[in-house]
């Protein structure tokens, strides 16, 4: 590390030069890099997305949820009244107009009463988009449509709009571009009003020039990258807001750092040598367990996901080359000059070292304060159901939610929103609909004429509930068990098909998955802490701490309470797939950091003072502060993604931000330290031959000796 810094301290006008290139680069290639990713979930080898994938390869459209226009005719007529059949044929002949290439079908081209409610007087339409990669494809086709029926009326009833995409349209927020600009400089502005209030002078603006630096160089990577492979469209959210938070943590760690060095008496070049020595060796294992924590969704068989892991992986560890290269560049020019007005001292927080005291004095309660807290999360984590929204809980206002309202009040439910398309090859495709339409979860089948291809014909059955429900899997799993017995070849697809292929995929080996995190990382720790039992609680803790993050998701979204309250959102009965994924992984990275940062001040103690009580205190004290400041940071930016499309972004923005505010308060600040103080001098054991074989000293007694382990390192 003192190599390192020393090298860059002599290279000042090549690093900084270097890295302008790089931001400049990467700002000019961010919209290049945004149209490169991909809004596509795929599964390979699973049934419901490969059958998917054929229908819009052989027909040219579909492969999402349809777009559904519902028109409910006044009292005391019915789509069997004269001239109305008529008039349902000229709308949607419209429609067909304004999308070319459009998968459509209603009662009016095929005369299926699947499609009119029991009283006759509701009917719907399907409106299969043609094929596109535009990143908003979905939102677009959805306003033709609207656009298209928008002056046509039937006896003076109006068309509603509705369908997935235009109910989570219908949150009023849209994907990409602009959203992730604005939410990012939202949270950058939080950040600074925080980072004034923690320097208390202009340092406050370097650890966002680290993500200015940062967050354009790893869009320039995801940009190369995506033009490789598939990476979706998430990782702009990711990397523009986890960026800006990792980038702020370890710059927060460094520049305090620094500063008191300096007030200790350091000359300025070697305060950053200084600082670097220890708070940039905390920085590079901080990076690398979330890099750690990340590599799992490289490895699993799933695109989305491993396009998750590499964006997840690039973030840390160019934010690490940022903080460990520019930064010490920047101290050891302006920042004498920025930190003003200037701090003659750097104190301890009184007030995290008064709270450190109480638990050490108390340990034993406040370990039983902070299990309870985590116990009743736990338990509503233990009942989290993965799936897909249920379509209440999407829009709230608009013609879309109106169009559903009318579903509902019909009888013909929400569950035509998510058809199952089964793709017939080689069969009679109408036999195939009657066959499945009287199954039980079933409301109908349809087989439209218009919707075959040589040997190839395409059939939609309708669930008879919601497509998030429980009863709609196991409809599934009956349509499909039908299918497979048909003549011929008879595949189901459909978004409930997928997410159910989807679901599968990613947990099946989810145990093995968090089995290689925790063995990587603590394995890494290991050698961070030179002690067996500190990676071993930490590792256990972020396992604890993540699943409770899961029990907030669960309350807040899955169950409903608050949900409404804070963003007009209703109970989703459901959490979508691969959120917990996303959450587990990205937490477990992330709340490491701050265990890091604790843990490598408390051992920093620990070997000048020899008295684990002393260390909490002390360690605390001088890191409290910075680990709840950069919390704050992190909570904001993920709450500002909460503002971003869509109830799944929502969520996922909910549930990182509940989640590190739990774990930098409850867990490291009250049960970490518990821990830490009631395992005394076993937390500093580390076996001879364990120690040898990576490289670092043993401790001269045992842990049950009542002398001091470790004697200081410097004299």
């Amino acid at each position: 590390m003192t190599t390192l810094t020393r090298w860059v301290l002599s290279h000042k006008r090549l690093v900084a030069l270097f890295w302008v290139v790089l931001t400049v680069a990467g700002l000019a290639s961010a919209q290049s890099a945004t149209r490169a990713l991909s809004t596509q979930f795929t599964v390979p080898g699973g049934e419901g997305i490969t059958t998917s994938t054929a229908i819009a390869r052989h027909f040219g459209s579909g492969g999402t949820d349809p777009i559904v226009p519902v028109i409910t005719l006044p009292r005391g007529l019915t789509v069997h009244s004269p001239g109305v059949k008529p008039q349902l044929s000229a709308a949607f002949r419209r429609v067909a107009e304004v999308m070319p290439g459009a998968r459509i079908a209603s009662y009016a081209s095929t005369g299926d009463e699947a499609f009119v409610s029991r009283d006759g007087r509701t009917t719907f339409g399907l409106v299969y988009a043609p094929v596109s990669r535009s990143m908003n494809a979905s939102t677009v086709s959805v306003q033709k449509v609207e656009a298209a029926l928008r002056h046509i009326s039937i006896h003076g009833a109006r068309f509603k709009v509705t369908g997935m995409d235009a109910l989570s349209a219908g949150t009023g927020n849209n994907a990409g571009g602009n959203g992730v600009i604005a939410m990012t400089m939202i949270a950058g502005l939080t950040a600074l009003i925080v980072l004034l209030f923690v320097f208390g002078s202009a340092l406050a603006i370097l650890p966002l020039l680290m993500a200015l630096v940062a967050i354009p160089t790893t869009f320039l990577m995801i940009w190369g990258l995506a033009s490789a492979t598939y990476v979706s469209f998430i990782i702009e959210f990711l990397v523009a807001l986890i960026g800006l938070g990792v980038a702020i943590d370890y710059s927060l760690l460094v520049v305090m750092r620094w500063r008191e060095e300096r007030a200790h008496g350091l000359p300025n070049e070697l305060a950053v040598v200084r600082a670097m020595q220890t708070a940039g060796r905390s920085v590079i294992y901080s990076g690398g367990t979330v890099a750690i924590g990340l590599f799992a969704l490289v490895v699993l068989p799933l695109p989305f996901l491993r396009s998750m892991g590499y964006g997840g992986i690039l973030i840390p560890l160019v934010t690490v080359v940022v903080v460990l290269t520019l930064l010490p560049v920047v101290l050891a020019t302006v920042g004498p000059f920025l930190d003003w007005p200037r701090h003659t001292s750097s104190p301890p927080s009184r007030i995290w070292t008064a709270w450190a005291t109480q638990v050490v004095r108390h340990p034993w309660i406040a370990a039983t304060a902070g299990l309870l807290i985590l116990g009743v999360l736990l338990n509503a984590g233990r009942t989290i159901s993965m799936g897909t929204a249920r379509a209440d809980s999407l829009a709230r206002t608009g013609q879309a939610r109106s169009g559903l309202v009318e579903l509902e009040r019909s009888g013909i439910g929400s569950g035509i929103l998510m058809p199952f398309e089964l793709l017939t090859h080689g069969g009679n495709p109408a036999s195939v609909a009657r066959r499945i339409a009287d199954l039980p979860g079933l409301r109908g089948a349809t087989a439209p004429t218009t919707w075959q291809r040589g040997s190839l014909g395409v059939i939609d059955a309708f669930p008879a509930m919601d497509g998030s429900s429980p009863q709609a899997g196991e409809a599934l799993a009956r349509v499909r068990a039908v299918a497979h017995s048909l003549p011929g070849s008879v595949r189901v697809g459909g978004s409930i098909a997928g997410n159910v292929d989807f679901t599968n995929a990613i947990y099946g080996n989810f145990p093995e998955m968090i089995a290689l995190i925790m063995l990587l990382t603590f394995a890494f720790l290991v050698r961070a802490f030179r002690s067996v039992l500190l990676p071993l609680k930490a590792v256990l803790l972020n396992l604890v701490s993540v699943v409770s993050a899961w029990g907030i998701i669960v309350l807040v979204f899955q169950d409903g309470f608050g949900s409404k309250l804070l963003w007009g959102i209703s109970a989703t009965g459901e959490v979508d797939s691969w959120i917990p994924m996303i959450v587990f992984c990205f937490l477990f990275g992330l709340s490491m950091d701050y265990e890091v940062f604790l843990l490598s001040r408390i051992r920093e103690a620990y070997d000048d003072t020899g008295s684990t009580e002393e260390a909490v205190v002390t360690g605390i004290g001088r890191i409290g502060r910075l680990i709840t400041g950069a919390a704050l940071i992190l909570f904001l930016a993920f709450v500002t993604m909460t503002s971003g499309p869509e109830t799944q972004i929502k969520m996922l923005g909910a549930g990182l931000a509940a989640g590190i505010l739990l774990d930098a308060t409850v867990v490291r600040m009250l049960l970490a330290p518990a821990l830490v103080t009631l395992f005394g001098r076993w937390n500093w054991w580390l076996p001879a031959p364990l120690a040898a074989v990576l490289g670092v000293s043993a401790p001269t007694a045992s842990p049950g000796d009542s002398d001091i382990l470790l004697q200081k390192t410097a004299s």
